[in-house]
């Protein structure tokens, strides 16, 4: 022992002696490295210091608080239902008392919670508490119990909510006697909006046991009377409204009544104008159903008196609705004329008994019963029944013998007097005719009053002049009878008008005949005949007969003149059929004429033949446009000599590609229709016309170099679709998986241009901010993406070590070597310190290692970090950078 040693212990030793009166108080503990707080100010010195032994006293709480421990003696100790733990006591005691200390929960391992909170070591469930296996933190935090929340209904069983919550539930009439939750609140998340699952319930589940008003609605004032019928009857489970009612659920025969009185919505009661039924005796009392026979499905059509027997008291109902006539004026019984009750119609007196002698014009005078009409025939005093019989007006039996009518049918028939018909305004004028102008109707209509045809004029009286009288007015409009007023100058008979003509044998070549045929006096060259300029008809024509002609071309000049007539406007001369050459449109040969290629003479037209007759060098397309072949090439082409050179044959035409340029248009062809277009397969070129990468001789090879277009969009056609482009390699590094550079293009990254792709720089090119295992994870080493070394140090031992991400410690892109980020790792449990820093281990980095027991022997730390030793536990060091 060293002098100084010796000297202080002696000091020490007669300051704390009983001849020295200084309270130990006096003295600095703090020196010692040991504070004195809390109970251990009031401890005497010999109490730890034993045998006054300074060298070697604890300074750690186990070593004298510990059951058994040679520094215990009177200590409190540890009891042995102390819950199992590694930490220190000063972790959650106090040196001013061993009771009250606060366990720190943020190292438990969830689903630990029971092994302590057993009841005893520390409060555990309390016998009220639910029943279940689940952990405690599945509901409980670890700062209080209660509130307990996010339990996980996940296995509870149907039916089993009541076990726990049957004394929770609300004191209300709809959960009286109610024991199973679940039937009604189908969340565990809320009980809010739990309504009853109806579907189940049928016509025999008791509607009313919860639908009486009370625990549930009921039937509103105005329900039609059910009985006990159940509301399931015509009520669906998923709703009241609307019901089901069909009439079916009930009785209903002869019980309409009970609902349809109005006092029930929706059924509807009698309506005001109801038939009022019940003011006749025999049927007062009868229901709804004695009339409205189509059922419940419909009350129309319903029919009184097909349904129910009613012989009398017909006013009950019809006085109201009688005409208003004189013969219905003061009736009252209405079956004195009506004898049916399937119509009124009919209803008449009874006119059986009446003969010749009645005077039926006393009633029918037109104000009781109906008179004559004004313009009835004059009958003089003759009486009504001698043509109308009793039964009806209509029809009469009118036969002219009632009457004298010989001589006198104009008496009646004069057009006053319907239905006697009076002469028609064509009638034939014979009143214009002296010799006949006094004659009687039947001098001509010789049939009798049975019939007035056939009335014949000229085989009944002699006429034979002033045929003008009749026959002027209905003469033909033509220009041969205008201003003839003499009909008999012409028309020898009065039988009839057909043969008379004009004598037309004395003409000659020499008459003018369009003198009178000019389509006026007579007949004229129609509209379509053909041009014969000054040619006189005769020439072709007979005096006989305009038809048929003798026409042979000689009469005329024909020659280089065919169309004169030939042009369809003058039949029988043929003009050009509608799938006629149209060589009219070929401007070198528009104004030929027909003879210019129809060589034959006016004998035949054919055969005609146009490229061997006249000399046609363009236009083709005037003539073949419309009957070029129906394919894709030769679609939108309207000019045929670019490709046909031939007028003798249409084949070998190809398109000439030599004078194609740039600014050429291929794709207007070349579109896979009307000629070979691109390969689905082709890369993108948008808007490039296909001349700048293929050769007019052919399309390949290509002579692509990557300036025909611009190409700042490499993925575009480098990305597997497009051979001979080669797309993206399967090791890759997969940058689209990295935030921020999704977007990026190839040559963000690669540099060298399209010549190559080599020397693709990923972080040189674009920032990347963490998510460096993405590529850097061993799959992309020969893209250059550098691994993590096997002996790397295991970052799992951090705090959320295994989450990290590399440039937790590697914050350069350009090199690896950075510090170690320790991510504030507590180096207590399991040993987060030596598992990088215990010495025998490899791990990459200079860390200084060494074994736990480089400084204390026993008992053996189980972490560089813990108290007594290095930070952040600890007392030594700095935390994370410096040992000491």
């Amino acid at each position: 022992m060293s002098r100084l040693l010796r000297l202080w212990m002696l000091a020490l030793l007669w300051a704390c002696g009983p001849a020295q009166a200084a309270s130990p108080s006096e003295f600095d503990h703090l020196r010692t490295g040991f504070a004195l707080s809390g109970s251990h100010q009031n401890q005497r010195c010999e109490s730890c210091h034993i045998g006054g032994v300074f060298k070697g006293t604890p300074r750690d709480c186990e070593s004298c608080h510990t059951s058994g421990a040679r520094f215990a003696r009177t200590n409190t100790v540890k009891p042995s239902a102390h819950i199992p733990t590694q930490q220190t006591c000063d972790s959650c005691h106090s040196t001013r008392s061993f009771s009250g200390a606060r366990m720190d929960h943020s190292g438990v391992a969830k689903g630990s919670c029971q092994s302590c909170h057993n009841g005893s070591q520390a409060s555990g469930k309390p016998d009220v508490h639910l029943s279940t296996s689940a952990a405690c933190d599945s509901c409980h935090r670890s700062s209080a119990w209660k509130p307990a929340a996010n339990f996980n209904h996940a296995g509870v069983a149907a039916g089993s909510c009541a076990s726990c919550h049957a004394a929770l539930k609300p004191a209300t009439a709809v959960h009286a006697g109610q024991t199973v939750c679940d039937n009604c609140h189908k969340s565990t998340s809320s009980w809010a909006g739990a309504k009853v699952d109806h579907g189940s319930f049928n016509a025999s589940t008791n509607c009313a046991g919860c639908h009486n008003g009370s625990a549930a609605g009921g039937k509103p004032g105005n329900h039609m009377p059910v009985g006990s019928a159940n509301c399931g009857s015509c009520h669906a489970s998923n709703g009241w409204k609307p019901s089901k009612w069909n009439h079916s659920q009930l009785a209903v025969a002869n019980q309409c009544a009970s609902c349809h009185s109005g006092a029930f919505p929706p059924a509807d009661g009698k309506p005001a104008t109801h038939t009022p039924y019940q003011n006749v005796s025999a049927l007062a009392s009868a229901n709804c159903d004695s009339c409205h026979k189509a059922g419940y499905a419909s009350w129309t059509p319903a029919r009184l008196h097909a349904s129910v027997a009613v012989s009398g008291q017909c006013s009950s109902c019809h006085a109201s609705s009688k005409p208003s006539t004189a013969v219905h004026s003061g009736q009252t019984v209405c079956e004195n004329c009506h004898k049916s009750t399937s119509s009124w119609a009919g209803a008449k007196v009874d006119h059986s008994g009446f003969s010749v002698a009645t005077n039926c014009s006393s009633c029918h005078n037109g104000t009781a019963a109906t008179g004559k009409s004004a313009n009835h025939i004059p009958v003089a005093a003759t009486n009504c029944i001698a043509c109308h019989g009793t039964a009806g007006w209509k029809p009469t039996k009118w036969n002219h013998t009632q009457l004298t009518v010989v001589n006198q049918c104009a008496s009646c028939h004069s057009g006053a007097y319907p239905p006697a018909d009076g002469k028609p305004a064509a009638h034939t004028p014979y009143q214009l005719v002296a010799t006949i102008a006094a004659s009687n109707c039947d001098s001509c209509h010789k049939a009798g009053y049975a019939s007035w045809t056939p009335a014949k004029l000229h085989s009944s009286v002699s006429v034979s002049s002033q045929c003008s009288s009749c026959h002027l007015s209905n003469r033909p409009a033509t220009a041969v009878h205008a201003g003839q007023t003499v009909c008999e100058n012409c028309h020898k008979s009065t039988s009839a008008w057909t043969g008379a003509k004009v004598d037309h044998s004395g003409f000659t070549v020499a008459t003018n005949c369009s003198s009178c045929h000019n389509g006026s006096a007579a007949t004229g060259k129609s509209a379509n005949h053909i041009p014969v300029a000054a040619t006189n008809c005769i020439a072709c024509h007979g005096t006989s007969g305009w038809k048929p002609t003798k026409w042979n071309h000689t009469q005329v000049t024909v020659v280089n003149q065919c169309a004169s007539c030939h042009s369809g406007a003058y039949p029988p001369a043929d003009g050009k059929p509608a799938a006629h050459t149209p060589y009219q449109l070929v401007a070198t040969i528009a104004a030929s004429n027909c003879d210019s290629c129809h060589k034959a003479g006016y004998a035949s037209w054919t055969p005609a033949r146009l490229h061997s007759s006249v000399s046609v060098s363009s236009q083709c397309s005037s003539c073949h446009l419309s009957n070029r072949p129906a394919t894709a090439v030769h679609a939108g082409q309207t000019v045929c000599e670019n490709c046909h050179k031939s007028t003798s044959t249409w084949t070998g035409a190809k398109v000439d590609h030599s004078g194609f340029t740039v600014a050429t248009n291929c794709s207007s062809c070349h579109n896979g229709t009307a000629a070979t277009g691109k390969p689905v397969n082709h890369i993108p070129v948008q808007t490039t016309n296909c001349i700048a990468c293929h050769g007019t001789v052919g399309w390949k090879p290509t002579k692509w170099n990557h300036t025909q277009i611009a190409v700042l969009d490499c993925a575009s056609c480098h990305n597997g679709s497009y051979p001979p482009a080669d797309g993206k390699p399967a090791q890759h590094i997969p940058y689209q998986a990295l935030t921020g550079v999704v977007a990026s293009n190839c040559n963000t990254c690669h540099k060298g241009g399209y010549a190559s792709w080599a020397n693709g720089r990923l972080h040189s090119s674009v920032t990347v901010n963490g998510q460096c295992k993405q590529c850097h994870n061993g799959s992309y080493l020969s893209q250059g993406a550098v691994a993590k070394p096997s002996n790397h140090i295991p970052e799992s031992q951090l705090l959320n070590g295994a989450a990290l991400e590399c440039n937790a410690c590697h914050t350069s892109t350009t090199a690896w070597s950075q510090r170690m980020n320790h991510n504030a790792s507590m180096g207590s449990g399991a040993g987060w310190c030596k598992a990088c820093h215990a010495s025998g281990t490899s791990y990459l980095g200079s860390m200084e290692r060494k074994a736990l027991t480089h400084r204390t022997k026993t008992p053996v730390p189980t972490d560089c970090s813990e108290s007594g030793c290095h930070r952040p536990l600890g007392n030594k060091g700095a935390a994370y950078t410096k040992w000491d």
